[in-house]
């Protein structure tokens, strides 16, 4: 077979292409040049997409004495991640760049380009299963739950499931690590990316009011009356309590939360926390990790964070949208986030989250 390893110069994308050789595949990798400046990203662990990174994926496809390409894609993310994330954060949503990443680049432009190239799948370092029955992929939780990366792959559709490859799935990373060692790979010790690629000082609130610009407005309580000020709604997303700074204490001595955000009115509502208590998220464009639409009304689990808890739930889903009933209360759920279905450890689909109750 011929594989398509994107590389980000990592450990865990690094040892699934030396599995990869090592079964005997036709294996190329490429790393993706994702950024208009890539001076400006960052360095060291904290980026996934550095100079830096493309060095280290380089010496690792030559110690592999495999075939290693550099593909631009910056355009590509600036319009399909970053405009979206910047978007996003000013109509008072909180948008997810990873998830929105492997929708549009990695399983999508990348999968596009290397099936119009002859190969026949695309592998990554995800810690995520596939399982194959019949012409259906089906996506599940890794073995190593801390590690399980299935919420970020949970917006994909059977035709990019069908053509991806996890060849990590089953593994911890502590044996990730020693087996990149045992290969004599430099990147076994190299610390985990964390953050977002994009944003070269980890300043979120910063970039945002760079692209955005400032726009003062009034931080209210739940009953309208005002208690702050903020330099632009988009400096804030539904659950903070840091950084709020306000000038009128609560009655009841306790910290107050972000409960909502209107961009068109200017406003940010805070609250107790209990005032973050959902049990009903409505989700839109809903896509499907299944081979068939799960429509109907049917028990799963469903998460709504990266690393976040699965919440048992009714769900119910037709063309439109996903309705989702929580057993218990949930905190902190912000418009903008992804909805993850489950069915047991099973990825059934995705949407995006438009409003909680």
């Amino acid at each position: 077979m011929r594989v398509l390893v994107a590389m980000s110069g990592g450990v865990d994308s690094s040892v699934a292409a030396a599995r990869l050789v090592a079964e005997g595949h036709e294996v190329t990798g490429v790393h993706l040049a994702l950024n208009r400046n890539p001076e400006l990203y960052r360095s060291g662990s904290r980026g996934c997409c550095s100079l830096e990174d493309s060095h280290d994926a380089r010496r690792v496809a030559d110690t592999l004495g495999i075939p290693f390409y550099v593909w631009d894609f910056s355009d590509r993310f600036h319009d399909d991640v970053v405009t979206d994330f910047v978007a996003e954060y000013a109509a008072g949503r909180t948008p997810n760049p990873c998830l929105r990443c492997n929708e549009k680049i990695k399983f999508a432009a990348v999968l596009e380009r290397g099936v119009a190239l002859g190969f026949d799948a695309v592998a990554t370092g995800h810690y995520a299963r596939l399982e194959r029955s019949g012409d259906e992929a089906l996506l599940r939780r890794a073995a190593d739950a801390a590690k399980d990366q299935s919420y970020v792959l949970g917006v994909l559709t059977q035709e990019q499931l069908r053509r991806s490859l996890f060849p990590l799935y089953g593994t911890v990373k502590a044996d990730v690590r020693a087996e990149a060692e045992a290969l004599g790979l430099r990147v076994a010790s190299k610390p985990d990316s964390h953050d977002i690629c994009f944003i070269s000082d980890g300043d979120t609130a910063g970039f945002l009011t760079r692209a955005l610009g400032e726009r003062p407005g009034a931080i209210v309580d739940t009953d309208g009356a005002v208690v702050g000020e903020h330099a632009g709604t988009h400096r804030f997303t539904v659950g903070q309590r840091r950084g709020l700074r306000l000038g009128v204490p609560a009655t009841d001595g306790q910290p107050r939360y972000v409960l909502a955000i209107e961009p068109v009115t200017n406003t940010v509502t805070v609250g107790p926390h209990a005032g973050l208590a959902v049990t009903e998220i409505a989700g839109i464009r809903p896509t499907w990790a299944v081979a068939d639409p799960r429509y109907g009304t049917w028990r799963g689990l469903v998460q709504v964070r990266a690393h976040g808890v699965p919440l048992p739930a009714t769900i119910e889903a037709d063309a439109a949208g996903v309705r989702i009933t929580l057993d218990e209360p949930a905190f902190g759920i912000a418009p903008g986030q992804a909805a993850v279905t489950y069915d047991g450890d099973l990825v059934v689909g995705a949407s995006t989250i438009a409003g909680a109750a």
